[in-house]
């Protein structure tokens, strides 16, 4: 396993989706620890409040939209004022919910850009920087439904995994050059997440009426989602950044590569590993040995 180092400074953060849920957590502990942040948000003139907030204790917020095909270039603004970005953050997020065969291409377009090509382009931007100076952290929040999300999820668990691959790619490649990558897969908090949700336009064929994507879909339609969250999201984003500077519960576990938070986590890790399992004892004599298979 790699061995990171970490400068003993101020480290610089920038964090996306920084105006509500994790993501202003995370800001108000990072500075909290005495790191300088920058905040981000698609429409910081919102939040006034919260942009006074963090620039009075010397932070900094700027607009970003991630969705942007432009949205690199605040990587490169902030570079070269003397802004060296330390710690990536990729937060910002959103869910639509449907059954599968019923999102539109748009709708599946509209999620993954956000949740995958989105902090896609940000890590490529701020990678050359890091690279030079040989300390960088790249942080990307996912979430249960990456590993097993329920029916009505299909758009977000696929564009969540799809990032998570990467990530997980990514972190192999950048560990020589003392740069770690990070997935925080996250199970079900208090968080504006549930409440914020967005729905397919297509209705649900007749056939599913009665199905559990047409329950999930009712059910966060009536605005119940809360009755479901059991994690403490400041708590969460505690553990996040001991990780990240390798303080308190995170000493000496700066190279893991993987960290799930939530205690709906552990039944769905067991059930990833059960079903992986499972497909090695049926199939795995007979089509994982080195013979030939005739398609």
């Amino acid at each position: 396993m790699a061995t990171f180092t970490t400068p003993k400074k101020q480290l610089t953060w920038l964090i996306t989706g920084s105006s509500s849920g994790f993501g202003l957590s995370l800001v108000r502990i990072a500075q909290a620890g005495g790191h300088r942040v920058i905040a981000t948000s698609r429409n910081p003139s919102r939040t006034p409040e919260l942009v006074s907030e963090v620039e009075s204790k010397g932070g900094k917020w700027v607009q970003l939209d991630v969705d942007s095909p432009n949205s690199a270039q605040v990587i490169e603004e902030l570079e070269k004022s003397g802004d060296e970005i330390d710690v990536l953050v990729n937060n910002a997020g959103f869910s639509i919910y449907g059954a599968v065969e019923t999102f539109s291409e748009d709708e599946l377009r509209a999620q993954m850009e956000t949740m995958y090509f989105g902090p896609l382009r940000l890590i490529k931007a701020v990678l050359p920087h890091q690279r030079k100076r040989k300390f960088g952290v790249i942080v990307n929040f996912s979430s249960g439904a990456s590993l097993d999300a329920r029916d009505s999820m299909g758009a977000y668990a696929g564009a969540k995994a799809g990032l998570d691959g990467l990530t997980r790619v990514l972190a192999k490649e950048v560990a020589p050059f003392n740069i770690r990558a990070l997935t925080v897969v996250l199970g079900t908090f208090n968080t504006n997440m549930g409440n914020a949700s967005v729905f397919t336009k297509t209705p649900l064929p007749e056939d599913y009426k009665g199905s559990v994507a047409d329950q999930m879909i009712q059910f966060l339609q009536s605005g119940k989602f809360t009755a479901l969250i059991n994690g403490d999201k400041d708590k969460a984003m505690k553990a996040v950044y001991e990780v990240v500077v390798g303080e308190g519960s995170g000493a000496g576990k700066e190279a893991e590569r993987f960290l799930p938070l939530g205690s709906d986590m552990i039944p769905r890790i067991k059930g990833v590993q059960e079903y992986l399992s499972h497909g090695l004892e049926v199939f795995g004599d007979a089509y994982t040995s080195n013979v030939n298979i005739d398609k």
